[in-house]
């Protein structure tokens, strides 16, 4: 895969947890779960957020 598809795709998997993410805070009662949602979409941002400037 090229760069610039698997940044589309961690895109794509950053804005589907941003969703996720929301919804959990205001549809479960543990807030556990949506902090650990909030970490890994996070960490998909910070990922993407590297590859954008090492490969271009």
């Amino acid at each position: 895969m090229t760069p610039d598809k698997i940044r589309s795709l961690l895109n794509t998997l950053f804005l589907l947890g941003a969703l996720a993410s929301v919804l959990i805070y205001f549809l479960v009662a543990d807030k556990t779960i949506f902090f650990y949602v909030c970490i890994v979409t996070l960490c998909i941002k910070v990922i993407e957020f590297i590859i954008r400037f090492t490969f271009r």
